[in-house]
């Protein structure tokens, strides 16, 4: 079955720093037309950091789309041009501190693909070192650290509700042994 669906007309609602919104009109595989509102982000990564006493670095920090803060790995988005895995290590460095030389990539996934092309790298650091954090003028966030011993149960608690953490903490509690 050919599922693909072709783009007939595209409009541009808004053009904004971190996302473009368009609305599509589409001929569906059996014929039909519809439309698709799509958002288009340059993309993101994400850093399950592991400490070396075995602690996860988490931010809190107010998300407004959610009204509440929320416990994340660290994360941001890509500047133009700019390689994922550069991205990654200032992203850590900007909102802990830490310094990451080496970075595995984990996973990759879209968040939203029914209407987003914002795809979301996710990378492991471990082997951390000291720096400074260098926050965004606009961003307030506050650092909170989990013994690995403590996130199956904020797992099964729901403590967690952001898809991008909850993938890489599953990701690191199968295999824990092998980062030991």
């Amino acid at each position: 079955m050919n599922l693909f669906e072709k783009t007939i007309h595209r409009a541009s609602i808004y053009k904004g720093a971190i996302i473009d919104l368009e609305v599509h009109d589409v001929e569906l595989p059996d014929g039909q037309n519809s439309k698709r509102e799509l958002i288009y982000h340059n993309g993101a990564v994400a850093v399950c950091a592991i400490t070396p006493d075995d602690k996860i670095i988490l931010v809190k920090q107010f998300r407004k789309a959610c009204e509440k803060p929320l416990l994340e790995i660290p994360a941001g988005k890509l500047e133009k041009g700019e390689e994922r895995e550069a991205a990654a290590k200032r992203e850590l460095q900007e909102e802990t501190g830490y310094i990451a030389e080496e970075l595995e990539l984990i996973s990759e996934m879209y968040g939203s693909p029914g209407f987003s092309n914002e795809k979301i790298s996710i990378y492991l650091a471990k082997d951390l070192k000291n720096g400074e954090m260098h926050l965004d003028e606009d961003e307030f966030l506050e650092l909170e650290y989990y013994h690995m011993s403590e996130i199956q149960t904020m797992l099964d608690n729901k403590v967690l509700e952001d898809a991008k953490t909850i993938i890489a903490l599953q990701y690191i509690l199968l295999n824990y042994n092998h980062y030991k």
